[in-house]
């Protein structure tokens, strides 16, 4: 007789991981999470839940508190694009809130943890065995540079142009209702609201980056508190596949493109429930084409995007063609919003 200690083992207590765990949760299976960090885990990001990643999250039963916005800015010293959310608005929630809100459901939801790093993975036609736990099936859920992906043989490389994302929060009053992107020569700003007297900051670029590149942001920020920065790169990850076996992996661990459009954890959410679902069918390589399908605007429009703004004459042209252009600038934002 075949024993297992669980159903899924989930390796990486972030938010991908969590929703992972509370999908599977909701349809009758077992889980254990394997993170060694405790406590809400922080790290470089947007901030930024759009409409769809909202509304997974509130399906799931977990409501982070935040700030809502409206929908997009892209600023430049002179002009301004705005594109606002048909669907309702997205959030602005610090990562350590979202963190803490889903470990929360995890827990009511009878999740188990235990605190533990993964550095092997082994597995035959009918188990994985990872951390001592010997589960039916385990998702991958630990991160660009993803532990699992490597265990199993799964190719990754980082892709070009390599960019980087740093961010910090500063004490200061929220002052937009929109999650601003600001342009200059070198990078961008992300301004995301995500508490009444704080927003985040977070500069994606191709070098050190440096708040004196947008010279409006850093004089009203001038003065502000600044908490502890927070890095994470280079930014795409190019993974030859998603699935090994009984391994599937989701979020960064399965590939990411760059953090210009803002919707890192929707997509994992999605993700989350696409993995489950095929463990659910016992059909894992249906994961593979779904994760191309629910990854296939972002990674279209996220890649166009860097791309095209990568020349200086290029990313000069990008705030005035939003503002130029205001119904194809509303039309990628709500494909991205969705």
């Amino acid at each position: 007789m075949t024993t297992y200690d669980t159903d899924l083992l989930i390796v990486g207590g972030g938010p991908g991981g969590l929703a992972t765990a509370l999908h599977a949760r909701r349809l009758g299976l077992s889980v254990i999470v394997a993170e060694p960090r405790e406590g809400p885990i922080d790290k470089a990001c947007g901030e930024g839940l759009m409409p769809g990643g909202l509304s997974e999250l509130t399906a799931l039963g977990v409501d982070p508190a935040g700030m809502p916005f409206r929908g997009i800015a892209y600023v430049n010293e002179r002009r301004r694009a705005e594109a606002l959310f048909r669907g309702g608005a997205g959030r602005g929630v610090r990562r350590t809130t979202l963190h803490a809100a889903l470990a929360a459901r995890a827990k009511e939801q009878d999740t188990e943890w235990i605190r533990t790093r993964v550095t092997t993975v082994e597995q035959d036609a009918h188990s994985v065995t990872a951390a001592g736990v010997r589960a039916k099936w385990l998702v991958g859920a630990d991160g660009l540079h993803s532990t699992v992906r490597r265990a199993v043989g799964i190719k990754a490389t980082a892709g070009k142009p390599r960019r980087y994302g740093v961010r910090w929060h500063f004490k200061v009053p929220a002052w937009s209702e929109f999650v601003e992107v600001h342009w200059s020569r070198w990078g961008e700003a992300y301004v995301t609201p995500v508490e009444p007297d704080l927003v985040g900051v977070a500069i994606l670029s191709r070098g050190q980056p440096d708040l004196a590149w947008f010279p409006w942001l850093a004089q009203h920020l001038g003065g502000a508190g600044r908490g502890p920065a927070r890095g994470c790169g280079p930014l795409r990850q190019v993974v030859s596949r998603r699935v090994a076996g009984r391994v599937l992996l989701v979020g960064d661990a399965a590939g990411y493109e760059d953090a210009l459009t803002g919707e890192g954890i929707s997509l994992a959410v999605k993700q989350a429930g696409a993995a489950v679902k095929a463990i659910v069918d016992d059909a894992p390589e249906s994961y593979e084409a779904a994760w191309h399908r629910v990854t296939r605007n972002y990674r279209l429009l996220t890649r166009a995007l860097v791309l095209a703004s990568t020349p200086r004459p290029m990313r000069r042209a990008i705030v005035p063609a939003g503002q130029l252009l205001p119904s194809a600038f509303r039309f990628g934002v709500n494909i991205l919003a969705s």
